[in-house]
């Protein structure tokens, strides 16, 4: 059973709801895409949460039965262009409740999709409209807030695509959305969704990874071809980190925010669950031959993705040189001189007390024994010493509205954790007090064990905003909190 419980939607937060939403009915940016009448063009979905079943592993296996949105997993790739209206209808046709987060998005607070926050959740046989203004360009996506470790586990997901005013030139465009599904011989989802083991430990990683919904093969490719490929990490839990072998990517943006083109790290392409990158990936091999894409992030566990199987006849010899940088989204920058400061220590799980008391002389004042002392109720993972236990939560943090504000954090567990913040982006600055090099914008940031995050921001758009580890069993254990924008 998850931890939290279905308590009905307080005055106090219908009424902030209701006034987030009238003060914040456009988050908009200028240049709108008009019709002739001078209109925002609105691009109208519908998307229907219904139990299906879905080929995620090839024959013999049979179709394992799913969750759906509109009979597929992921749901369907949401396309518009920047600067248009959105507007969803979900109908929701499961046995539960359910919402929609758009997650990435800078949503007015009554659509951001969770439940007892920001709105009701949907009943059986409801819909619900969401509608919302496409202000940034780049790759996001869509998927449950409510119970959401066993929703999103069971393939309700699906990516949103906002395109830029003018599309980046490449000879093609691929979304590949990642995750992972913990299977029985039988290739049915494993029933053992919000166990205590997933979530004192690194969550609900599963035994055979997808892309977009299929176990791959390969991905069919010719020398000279430049790919635009956009990741998604859809799992609860896992963190790919992929090696393209001889071939070398350029990260064009991250959880869809444009940053200064670059190699990945050591090579690799990380992303914690929900976190986001665009490559630019230029075919280089011979023709006729292959490469296979390697998932490397666990130690002694790495395993082959996907071949990239090169057609005989060439597209041309050698890459294009056309510029890869993409235009910058309307963020309002963070100023370092007022800034505001916060601290946030995360803590529990598995080993939680033993890291605790080796990182104390470091964490600063209070150290490991004053957060020790803070901790309460039965949750499993803390937030500044509290676990979140039920959906009404009050503010952990009331940040000053169109104030920059740095947030702190320190990973005092053993286990990685993908910290999102609903509603804004952020500029991660620092890791262990070092600068980080391009200052990249994200809204879901990868910290490892024992490691400390600074993030800035300007809090412009208000409202209480969820804030939480996206590994979901982590949430669902007591890893959220909300974070008011007043």
């Amino acid at each position: 059973m998850s931890p939290i419980h279905d308590l009905p939607l307080s005055r106090r937060r219908l009424l902030t709801a209701l006034a987030t939403a009238t003060g914040t009915a456009s988050l908009a940016m200028p240049g709108f895409m008009t019709d002739p009448a001078g209109a925002a063009t609105t691009r109208e979905i519908s998307l229907r949460a219904a139990p299906g079943r879905t080929r995620l592993v090839p024959e013999p296996h049979g179709k394992t039965p799913a969750w759906c949105y509109n009979g597929t997993v992921p749901g369907p790739e949401i396309r518009v262009r920047q600067g248009e209206r959105l507007r969803v209808t979900v109908e929701n046709a499961l046995a539960e409740k359910t919402t929609v987060h758009w997650h990435g998005l800078r949503v007015p607070n009554a659509m951001d999709g969770v439940p007892h926050l920001t709105q009701r959740p949907i009943g059986v046989g409801e819909t619900f409209h969401y509608e919302f203004d496409a202000v940034d360009a780049g790759t996001f996506w869509y998927h449950p807030h409510q119970r959401s470790f066993e929703q999103v586990g069971r393939g309700l997901y699906g990516p949103l695509i906002i395109e830029e005013a003018e599309p980046l030139r490449v000879d093609r465009e691929v979304t590949w959305v990642l995750d992972d599904w913990r299977l029985t011989q039988s290739a049915e989802i494993s029933e053992d969704f919000g166990n205590r083991h997933d979530m004192s430990h690194g969550g609900r990683v599963g035994n055979t990874a997808t892309i977009n919904g299929r176990a791959p093969d390969e991905f069919a490719v010719r020398r000279g071809e430049r790919v635009r490929l956009r990741l998604v990490n859809a799992a609860n839990a896992r963190i790919f980190g992929l090696d393209f072998q001889d071939h070398a990517p350029t990260v064009i943006a991250l959880d869809g925010q444009p940053v200064t083109p670059h190699e990945p790290a050591g090579g690799l392409v990380v992303l914690g669950p929900a976190m986001r990158a665009d490559l630019i990936l230029d075919m280089t091999a011979e023709p006729g031959s292959r490469a296979q894409v390697i998932d490397r992030f666990y130690q002694d566990l790495e395993y082959r993705l996907i071949d990239l199987a090169y057609d005989d006849a060439p597209l041309r010899d050698s890459a294009p040189n056309w510029s890869v940088a993409l235009p910058a989204n309307p963020l309002p920058e963070p100023d370092p001189a007022t800034v505001r400061r916060h601290e946030i220590v995360f803590n529990g799980g598995m080993m939680g007390d033993m890291v605790m008391r080796e990182m104390g002389g470091s964490m600063g004042e209070g150290g490991s024994s004053g957060m020790m002392g803070m901790m309460h109720g039965d949750g499993i993972w803390f937030i500044n010493g509290k676990a979140a236990e039920g959906h009404v939560l009050d503010p952990m943090l009331t940040l000053e509205r169109d104030r920059s504000h740095v947030i702190a954090m320190t990973n005092a567990t053993a286990w990685h954790h993908p910290i999102h913040l609903h509603g804004h982006s952020f500029r991660v600055i620092s890791r262990n007090g070092a600068p980080t090099i391009h200052r990249e914008w994200q809204d879901t940031v990868l910290m490892a064990p024992r490691e400390r995050v600074e993030i800035t921001f300007v809090a412009d758009n208000p409202g209480d905003w969820m804030f939480h580890c996206h590994i979901l069993e982590h949430q669902a254990g007591g890893m959220m909190g909300v974070i008011r924008v007043a």
